[in-house]
């Protein structure tokens, strides 16, 4: 039995128990905007793609009354009307007149939840992780949401997840998260930005600011490609440019990369 339990790789909640960390929330249903069971799988595969989101932003945006000009910022009013079409189809939208919808379940508070169950779907569905999103800690010090954790290779993963552009963003929020990230020790971390705009502009500038002001001799943030972004190997900054699940995969294989040298 003991040898069992010894080979038995320890599960998500046991890895929190180590660092003193036991969950008291997670997972809220109170604005997260899915379909019934029957159509999740579909609904999954629409938010996959960002110009879905975008639409599903100015949905909520406008949730108590919007026609297709309100939530086509990012698509064409072609595109958009079979998004509300399919969004009518799958029971999340109803018509409340000619040319005009609204939300079925409301309030909802922003696309911030939805976004979350979203990632740790991906990290279950994709890459066959343990994960949990929108965590709650009940204990002193650092505050706050940790917006998904995931279990990978008996090793702890934590990933910020921003669903407001850029210029929404604040170095409070970068030094929250970096805070976090010290508290919680995770073995990698992802700071993701629901974007397609350009990191370099003003996120990578706000962690340079945020590390010279912790550390005597900060680390380099190093530009993997494009606009993903890598603080020694644990620390992670992606936008959702190419797609949500490549990006991840990116940092994924650059974490674990072999580093054996021959001496």
């Amino acid at each position: 039995m003991r040898r069992v339990i010894f080979e038995t790789p320890p599960n998500l909640e046991t890895l929190l128990r180590t660092r003193g960390l036991t969950i008291y929330k997670s997972e809220p249903l109170q604005d997260l905007v899915i379909p019934e069971t029957t159509h999740i799988n579909g609904f999954y595969k629409k938010l996959l793609h960002y110009s879905f989101r975008i639409f599903l932003r100015d949905v909520i945006k406008h949730q108590e009354k919007f026609s297709v000009k309100d939530v086509a910022k990012y698509a064409s009013p072609e595109v958009t009307e079979n998004y509300i079409r399919f969004m009518v189809e799958i029971g999340l939208v109803e018509p409340l007149g000619k040319e005009i919808f609204r939300l079925i379940r409301r309030p909802i508070r922003s696309f911030g939840v939805t976004l979350e169950w979203l990632l740790a779907e991906i990290f279950k569905g994709d890459f066959g992780l343990e994960a949990i999103w929108g965590v709650k800690f009940r204990r002193p010090g650092v505050g706050g949401d940790y917006d998904l954790l995931a279990k990978i290779n008996s090793s702890l993963l934590y990933m910020e997840i921003k669903s407001s552009p850029p210029k929404q963003v604040y170095v409070k929020e970068v030094a929250a998260y970096l805070d976090r990230v010290s508290d919680l020790n995770p073995k990698i971390s992802i700071f993701f930005m629901d974007t397609e705009l350009r990191m370099k502009d003003k996120m990578v500038p706000m962690f340079e600011d945020e590390l010279l002001l912790r550390y005597p001799n900060p680390p380099k943030i190093r530009r993997m490609e494009k606009e993903l972004f890598s603080i020694e190997n644990k620390i992670f900054i992606m936008n959702a440019a190419r797609s949500i699940r490549g990006n991840i995969e990116r940092i994924l294989i650059e974490y674990f990369k072999p580093s054996f040298q021959f001496a």
